[in-house]
C-alpha cells in the first residue's frame, strides 16, 4: 500500500538550533524540493505568501486560484498540493506546534482564529494595501533566517506572531467566522469532532460531552456556519474518507472499516449524500 506522503520539518532542513523552524524565498524552496507539487501532508503548520505567478493551490480536495497576495495558513494533516506557474514566487515558513505553545506559553497556535475550526477557509487573498504591510515582516523573517545572529530562534517566533496578529485582524474583518462567543464553542466541538468522528457520529453524542443542549448545539452551528451539526461532523468524516481513499492501494472497504463503519453500503450510500459521488467515483476522479 503506497501511503500519502506525510512531511516533517527536518524532510526540507531543520538546524536544531532553530527548533523546528524553516523559512525560505518560495522560488528556492520549490527548486530545492520540486515535490511538494504533488499532494502531501506534513506534521507542523504551514504559512505561505505569494508575491509573483500564479496557478492552483488544492487544500483538503478544494481548489483555490494562486494570485499575488494569495496568504495560505495550514495546520497539521491537512492534504495539498500545487500547480505553478514558472515565475512563482513568494514566502514560505514553516513551525511546529511544539515550538510555539512552548515559547509563548499560555498563548497558543490553536487560538488564532485562521488556525480554528476545519470549516474556515485557509486562505485570504491581501488587497494591495495589506500586501504592502505584511511584505516588510517576510522580509525581515527572510533576512533573520539566513543570518546566524543570537536569539535567532526567538526572533524568528516573534515576527512570526507579528504576522498571525496581522493575518488575525484581517480575518476577524471578514466573513470567515463569527466573532461571538459561539466561535470558541464552535473549537470545542472542532476538537471533539476530530478526537471522536469515527465512533461519534451523532450530534448528540456531542452535545453530551460538550453539556448544551442538542438544539443548543445545532443553533451555534446554524449562526456561526448556517449548517447543522450534523453537516459540521460528516463533513470531518467525508474529509477523511477523501484523504483515505487518496492512499493508493486501500480498499473501499478497508476505508468504510477504518472510519468505523461495520456497513460497507452505508459508508457508500453516506458518501455519495454528501459529495453527490460514490467512493469508487471519487477515486477514479483523482
Amino acid at each position: 500500500m503506497s501511503k500519502l506522503p506525510i512531511y516533517q520539518i527536518r524532510k526540507f532542513y531543520c538546524d536544531s538550533n532553530e527548533n523546528d523552524l524553516y523559512v525560505n524565498d518560495f522560488k528556492s524552496h520549490l527548486q530545492a524540493n520540486a515535490f511538494i507539487e504533488a499532494t502531501h501532508s506534513h506534521n507542523f503548520y504551514l504559512l505561505v505568501l505569494f508575491i509573483h505567478g500564479s496557478g492552483s493551490h488544492t487544500i483538503d480536495f478544494d481548489r483555490f486560484d494562486i494570485t499575488p497576495g494569495s496568504l495560505y495558513f495550514l495546520k497539521p494533516g491537512q492534504v495539498h498540493s500545487w500547480q505553478l506557474s514558472q515565475d512563482i514566487d513568494g514566502y514560505i515558513a514553516f513551525y511546529s506546534q511544539e515550538v510555539y505553545n512552548l515559547y509563548f506559553g499560555s498563548k497558543k497556535l490553536e487560538d488564532y482564529s485562521f488556525y480554528g475550526t476545519s470549516s474556515n477557509t485557509p486562505q485570504l487573498v491581501l488587497a494591495h494595501e495589506q500586501l504592502a504591510q505584511l511584505r516588510p515582516y517576510f522580509d525581515l523573517l527572510i533576512r533573520e533566517g539566513k543570518g546566524q545572529q543570537t536569539k535567532k530562534a526567538d526572533q524568528l517566533l516573534n515576527i512570526l506572531d507579528c504576522i498571525h496578529i496581522e493575518i488575525e485582524r484581517w480575518y476577524e474583518s471578514g466573513e470567515h467566522h463569527s466573532t461571538t462567543t459561539y466561535h470558541f464553542k464552535l473549537n470545542t466541538l472542532k476538537h471533539l469532532v476530530d478526537s471522536h468522528y469515527k465512533d461519534g457520529k451523532t450530534p448528540a453524542f456531542y452535545a453530551e460531552k460538550m453539556n448544551m443542549s442538542l438544539k443548543h448545539l445545532n443553533r451555534i452551528c446554524k449562526d456561526v456556519l448556517n449548517i447543522t451539526a450534523t453537516e459540521f461532523i460528516y463533513r470531518r468524516v467525508i474529509l477523511e474518507s477523501k484523504r483515505l481513499l487518496s492512499v493508493k492501494g486501500m480498499t473501499v472497504n478497508a476505508v468504510a472499516t477504518a472510519l468505523g463503519y461495520e456497513n460497507y453500503s452505508y459508508f457508500t450510500k453516506v458518501f455519495k449524500k454528501y459529495t453527490g459521488q460514490t467512493p469508487q467515483q471519487f477515486r477514479k476522479g483523482l
